[in-house]
């Protein structure tokens, strides 16, 4: 048996150890682009990060280049895989994150908003450990993404409306939902796509 070996196997790479693409890369190089312009930093600041920029290997090193610069939410590259929360109002992650192999979603009389469209999944099965309460979780997915909902649900609502496909990745919620809503859809398909055969 070889189950050591398995077991390595099966552990999640660390999110801010995941491989960095080229378009990380240049988001990155975009955002310094506009630092140096608007004299945030000097043209040695700028080189000197642009250098880093291009020689990252991992989504940790690129994120330290833009800290600095922006607000959180205004990041080229989110790399977070904190809970994410919200108690009587609303939270969003979107733009291009990575969403690690289990996300715990809490929600009290609140919605949490996940748009998954540009988003790296650290697997082709995430699980989102959900409390909710009186809440609603609201996911917005790229075509070919399955959602299904395995947790335990208590006078709530679903509605799943995506275009997945039998080898695409699957999103599960799971954890308890109590008096809560869950809506996942596919963005629009245009005329033109919806007319093709």
């Amino acid at each position: 048996m070889d189950i050591p070996r398995r077991a390595a196997a099966e552990q999640a790479v660390p999110v801010r150890d995941l491989r960095a693409s080229d378009a990380d890369r240049e988001r990155v190089v975009s955002v310094l682009g506009e630092a140096h312009a608007d004299g945030r930093l000097t043209a040695e600041e700028h080189s000197e990060r642009v250098s880093l920029a291009y020689a990252a290997r991992t989504l940790g090193e690129l994120t330290g280049l833009t800290g600095d610069l922006a607000p959180e939410e205004a990041q080229p590259i989110l790399v977070d895989d904190r809970p994410v929360s919200v108690v009587f109002g609303r939270t969003r992650r979107d733009g291009r994150w990575v969403v690690p192999v289990r996300l715990p979603l809490l929600a009290l009389f609140g919605t949490i908003e996940l748009d998954l469209r540009q988003a790296v999944l650290q697997r082709r099965h995430i699980v989102l450990d959900s409390a909710v309460l009186g809440g609603r979780i609201r996911l917005l997915v790229p075509e070919g993404v399955r959602v299904n909902v395995t947790g335990r649900t208590i006078l709530s609502t679903r509605e799943l409306r995506t275009r997945s496909s039998t080898d695409g990745p699957t999103i599960e919620i799971g954890g308890t939902l109590i008096l809560a809503s869950v809506r996942a859809r596919a963005p629009r398909r245009s005329l033109r796509d919806r007319l093709r055969f």
